[in-house]
């Protein structure tokens, strides 16, 4: 058994193939179940976020995994096997366990520390539970993962400021205009990145915000918090001619906001300009409208400038961070070594304990026929010492006329001799 991750990240690929390779919600079931249809697949997680799309797995050792693998991916999503192999990575074992960890600590997201990637790390696990996709070593790879996430929050700075892709969007917002009080902001989605952006938002006091999703009812307790409308996605395209910035972050496949929606935006807009930040994968704005007069639009990876500014006070945080994970991935590579030995384990407590009951039941029918307790006693443990010791005697002895000292050491640590 091999334990593997591998995928695409915002370090080896841009967003155009990043958000090709994505899972969306709605099909992370179907994908699991085809994963799991691969004759060397044991058990498989798939985490797809708007910056990475990774398989982590637990796989039968055979060769060309790597090819069958990357082909599985390129086969779901119908691509071109050369652009998807020059941007994937691939971890083994001790290699695929650091990943993990990292990749929950944050210290692999685009924003060094942010915390949002380990609640949609969680996601995807609870949704290998849910489709019994998960093997045993996977599991707990991946609760060890959200102990160590937890320790290194804990005991480092790597939090410590307020770095992530939604406080990102707002300081280019706070950069483009003097004061957000004067602003109206339309919001698309109601997801996780959203919340973050309009509580940020918030803090800023903006003028007006909307908050527009595929249902009411799921950004209506947002919106109650942040004090902010609700709209339907059907409603987007009459709420744009108000919005001075759109922030927008959905599951959408496809891009819910065209160029021509904006060219009619525009118009009724007087051509105002309009700061647009997509922060989706796949994205949700066509990057066409970028190319419109007076629309500032960027990207996921537009992002990247601001987000480094303030990434120094968390440098000294991710060297302790990297220790831990470190420590962590060592012990449970130990654990799962140890995991090997389990049946061994359990074929020698049950070749002692039959033993024991075979020396037991004798001794017994010994003092049953009247013999001398003290003596059938003496004879049992006599005689089991001898039958425990046989095998080890055996190998020592054979370890030392081979010469091999080392052997010699093994066996005198598994004996428990100083």
């Amino acid at each position: 058994m091999t334990l593997l991750a591998l995928g695409i990240n915002h370090k080896t690929a841009p967003v155009s193939l990043r958000e090709r390779v994505a899972f969306s919600p709605d099909t992370l079931g179907q994908a699991l179940h085809s994963l799991l249809q691969q004759p060397l697949v044991q058990g498989g997680v798939l985490l797809s976020t708007c910056n990475r799309t990774e398989l982590y797995l637990s796989v039968e050792d055979r060769e060309n995994q790597r090819e069958q693998l990357v082909n599985w991916l390129c086969e779901y999503h119908r691509l071109d096997r050369d652009d998807v192999q020059k941007s994937v990575y691939w971890h083994e074992n001790n290699a695929a366990v650091s990943h993990l960890m990292r990749v929950a600590s944050g210290l692999d997201s685009l924003v060094l520390g942010e915390p949002q990637i380990l609640g949609q790390v969680k996601k995807a696990f609870a949704e290998s539970q849910r489709e019994h996709s998960l093997s045993g070593e996977l599991e707990r790879l991946f609760q060890k993962s959200f102990t160590v996430a937890k320790r290194v929050r804990t005991e480092t700075d790597i939090g410590s400021s307020a770095v992530s892709v939604a406080f990102a969007a707002c300081t280019l917002a706070r950069q483009i205009f003097e004061s957000l009080a004067e602003v109206n902001v339309l919001l698309v989605g109601a997801g996780e990145t959203i919340e973050l952006v309009a509580r940020h938002l918030r803090e800023h006091r903006v003028k007006r915000m909307v908050i527009a999703n595929r249902t009411r009812e799921r950004a209506q307790a947002l919106a109650n918090e942040v004090g902010a409308e609700v709209i339907t996605l059907a409603e987007l395209g009459e709420q744009l001619a108000y919005a001075d910035i759109v922030i927008t972050s959905t599951a959408s496949t496809l891009p819910i906001i065209g160029k021509g929606m904006m060219e009619r935006t525009l118009k009724a807009r007087r051509n105002q300009p309009m700061l647009m930040v997509d922060i989706a994968v796949p994205r949700d704005i066509e990057p066409e409208v970028g190319k419109l007069p007076n629309i500032y639009l960027y990207s996921v990876d537009d992002l990247q400038a601001i987000i480094q500014h303030n990434l120094a006070q968390r440098k000294a945080a991710a060297v302790q961070a990297e220790s831990i994970v470190q420590q962590e991935s060592s012990e449970f590579m130990a654990w799962l070594r140890a995991q090997s030995a389990v049946e061994t384990i359990r074929d020698y407590r049950a070749q002692a304990d039959s033993l024991r009951a075979e020396m037991t039941m004798k001794a017994m029918v010994a003092i049953q026929q009247g013999g001398d307790v003290e003596s059938i006693v003496q004879e049992l443990t006599y005689r089991l010492t001898n039958r425990l010791i046989h095998a080890p005697t055996k190998s020592l002895q054979q370890a030392a006329r081979d010469g091999d000292l080392d052997r010699l050491q093994i066996l005198r640590d598994s004996l428990g001799l100083d």
